[in-house]
């Protein structure tokens, strides 16, 4: 045993974990990287014993990998050869819920689910919702400052986060469980730590601003015949009721044909149209606000914005719609290895990206299914590619084709899976070199030794 594995027994004993004692689901994470063991696993129970973990790991230039869900896409918690596994999984629960300031404070390692439970328990509502609420951690969410599903009404992880704990490289804590929409107290290292996907410090503990639940949430499946008109959509909806959009989610006419074809589902209209959206907005208790809804779909019917649209009449109307976007969890039983992207284009060049792409994927990978959809009105789209027999050499030729159209059009590589290991290649494609070195920078104040998450983001 080494020095340094005998360091960590000695301070910490049960809690590290050596050899055939480590589980397989800490040898990955959702990422599709070949499985690897770290030579070992440290499950803490407080902060003071990631403390302990980190200034050992640091005393002896020992690399570290940080894990809390395992959700990740991008490789972020993914151990490297000879790395150690630091997973917050049992650091988990709500540790107060703070009505007056609409707060909610927890530790890192509680799932999502289970804050955003705490929550609507308390009467208020937690803005940050992801697919794998059931697993990601709200740690990780704020790690990788997570998007999801609400953005455009309530924002990214940063905007719902108003305190920190974490960990630094040495194993001092630096603790800000600021409760305040205002805090101007000099500088918001805060900041720093959220989407920094644990190559800066671990974080520990969050304080999450909480909402007033909606109380009058309507549906709709709507069919558009361009971009355009959907931006056209979105626009005429926010001007008219300012505030009310919750979701506002495009899949193009490719991925309801593998929803509908492939998948199975039912076609959501009797005509094949370029663009589907859902939409869902809080109107309102009042049937008034359910009368609005629909008054405002059906004129911009007789615009010509909208060629057809179904409201939700009950809930299980409402699972159906949203069972077209969910399919993508489902590819995996469908399709055959899929190469999966989060990045953002800006709106006014969104067209330009889906006919690059209606191009380029027939003529350079004939045999590919691929499909985009995403949250699209915070510039946010997915792009899943899926092909037989898939090669090493075929992802980096895809990977070549998307990026390159994402940087050519001004757009970001990550829009909200964060940077890991698997896009730290392309980083350059949205960020300039000034901005990589002052990144580097930080990363050498704060982590002098390199030993946090080495090889992810930089």
């Amino acid at each position: 045993m080494s020095n340094v594995l005998e360091a960590l027994v000695a301070a910490l004993g049960p809690q590290v974990r050596l050899g055939a004692d480590i589980p397989g689901r800490n040898h990955t994470d959702a990422s599709g990287l070949q499985p690897v063991a770290p030579q070992a696993l440290i499950l803490p129970q407080s902060t003071e014993d990631v403390a302990t973990a980190l200034r050992i790991c640091h005393e002896h230039g020992q690399s570290v990998v940080t894990q809390g869900g395992l959700t990740g896409l991008a490789g972020g918690a993914h151990p490297q050869s000879g790395e150690v596994a630091l997973s917050l999984e049992r650091m988990t629960g709500i540790e107060e819920i703070d009505p007056a300031s609409a707060t909610l404070t927890a530790l890192a390692g509680t799932p999502l689910a289970i804050v955003q439970q705490a929550a609507e328990d308390a009467g208020f509502l937690c803005g940050i919702d992801l697919g794998a609420r059931g697993s990601c951690t709200i740690g990780g969410n704020i790690a990788t400052n997570a998007g999801g599903n609400q953005v455009l009404r309530y924002g990214m992880a940063r905007r719902n986060t108003l305190g920190l704990e974490a960990v630094l490289a040495d194993g001092t804590v630096v603790r800000s469980l600021n409760k305040m929409l205002k805090n101007n107290a000099g500088y918001d290292w805060t900041q720093l730590f959220i989407g920094s996907e644990g190559t800066l410090g671990v974080i520990t503990r969050v304080v999450i601003g909480l909402h007033p639940k909606p109380q009058g949430v309507q549906t709709a499946l709507c069919a558009v015949s361009s971009f355009d008109d959907a931006l056209a959509v979105l626009r005429r909806f926010q001007q008219s009721y300012p505030g009310r959009l919750l979701v506002f989610e495009a899949m193009w006419r490719e991925f309801m044909t593998v929803a509908t074809q492939i998948c199975g589902l039912s076609p959501a209209f009797e005509e094949d149209h370029d663009l589907t959206l859902l939409i869902e907005a809080d109107m309102g208790e009042e049937s008034t606000g359910s009368e609005a809804f629909s008054t405002l779909l059906s004129d911009f019917y007789e615009q010509g914005l909208i060629k057809d649209a179904v409201v939700a009449q009950s809930r299980a109307d409402r699972n159906r719609f949203w069972a077209y976007r969910e399919t993508p969890y489902e590819y995996g039983r469908f399709l055959p290895e899929e190469i999966r992207f989060d990045v953002s284009v800006p709106l006014d060049r969104m067209t330009e990206a889906v006919e690059y792409l209606r191009q380029e994927m027939p003529r350079q990978y004939p045999d590919s299914v691929w499909v985009v959809f995403g949250h699209v009105a915070d510039s946010n789209i997915h792009i899943n590619v899926a092909i037989k027999d898939m090669t090493s050499d075929t992802k980096k030729g895809v990977q070549n084709l998307v990026y390159g159209m994402v940087s050519r059009l001004g757009g970001s590589i990550s829009a909200e899976h964060g940077i890991g290991r698997i896009k730290r290649p392309y980083l350059n494609r949205s960020r300039t070199e000034p901005e990589l070195a002052l990144m580097a920078k930080m990363k050498q104040t704060l982590d002098p030794k390199g030993i946090l998450n080495p090889g992810r983001v930089l």
